[in-house]
Formats: structure tokens, sequence, C-alpha cells
């Protein structure tokens, strides 16, 4: 069993900036983040491998970073340039991969098919 707890979220003007963090009980090859808003289907915002290979929505590219640090057993969520459309519950996500053939590595898919979540925090972003 894996847990994960995210902090780090809250209210922030339009343009602002937030880090989350997620502590995780055991590092998985694949960490993400994905959000929720209401009403809306969920949506991946990043993950990243085993090796540090990251990747990112395409809501996020340009104004998100992912980082893992493996010493803490954190994965941290940098938001620059924040908009109204982010608003929504972002949950921690981790997962084992998925094999791609003997030899040929481990594939990370989107965060949102991952097996572990965290509870989730809540980033609101006000006009």
């Amino acid at each position: 069993q894996v847990q994960l707890t995210e902090s780090g979220g809250g209210s922030v003007e339009v343009g602002g900036s937030l880090r989350l963090s997620c502590t995780a009980s055991v590092m998985k090859y694949c960490m993400g983040w994905f959000r929720q808003a209401p009403g809306k289907e969920p949506e991946e915002v990043a993950h990243v491998n085993g090796y540090g290979e990251t990747s990112y929505g395409d809501s996020a590219k340009g104004r998100f970073t992912i980082v893992k640090d493996k010493g803490k057993a954190t994965l941290y969520l940098q938001m620059h340039r924040l908009k109204p459309e982010d608003t929504a519950m972002y949950y921690c996500a981790a997962d084992s991969g998925v094999p791609i053939g003997v030899g040929r590595g481990t594939l990370c898919t989107a965060s949102t098919s991952y097996r572990y979540l965290g509870q989730g925090t809540q980033v609101t972003v006000s006009p």
C-alpha cells in the first residue's frame, strides 16, 4: 500500500504562484499530478518516471514544473502564472508503470490512470 499526502494548495490571485508537495510512503516508478474541477473530467497535469523524464499536459506546459526528490520521498509541482481555469482539486498519484517488453523498460501513462491517489489539495485562482 502506498500512502500519498498532498499539501500546499490554497487561494491565489491570477498570475500568482503555488508549490504543491506530495509526501509518499513509497516512491513508485511513475509519479504524477492530475486535477479535477467541478463537473469536469480528471485532467493530467504532469508525471515523471524513475529516470526523471517528465511529461506535461497541454495546460501545464511552460508554466508548471514537476520535480521528484527521492531522498525526501516527495513530489513537487511548482505552478507559475496561474489562471482562473487552473482552479481545481489537485491529486498526487503513483504507479508502478506498464512493462513494455523484456528489456524494453516500463512506460508511465497519464497520471489519471495511476493506482495510488492522495486525498487532494484545493487550488483556487481568483481573477
